[in-house]
């Protein structure tokens, strides 16, 4: 039960960075380094960082090679927890 919980917490921490990189991809913050900020702090502190930096103009989004690349990380990274979550849960 306390290794499925650990998984489910990362797995929540995870998606929620990602929202959170994907709201300062639309900001001068870009993708990657608020999705950086959320996994370092948290994602409720990267999100303030995220909203009080400035929007771009146009609705222009921010990548950046940093951001595509820890995108890719966290997908890899959520499909290989959750997968781990189904191993866990057939075997017990």
């Amino acid at each position: 039960m306390g290794l499925t919980l650990l998984i489910f917490g990362l797995l929540t921490g995870s998606f929620l960075a990602a929202l959170v990189g994907l709201l300062g991809a639309r900001r001068r913050i870009g993708f990657g380094w608020a999705f950086f900020l959320s996994v370092l702090l948290t994602p409720l502190i990267g999100l303030i960082i995220c909203l009080l930096s400035d929007k771009l103009p146009d609705g222009e989004r921010k990548w950046g090679c940093l951001g595509s690349i820890l995108a890719i990380l966290t997908i890899a990274l959520l499909a290989f927890l959750l997968l781990m979550v189904i191993g866990v849960a057939a075997t017990a």
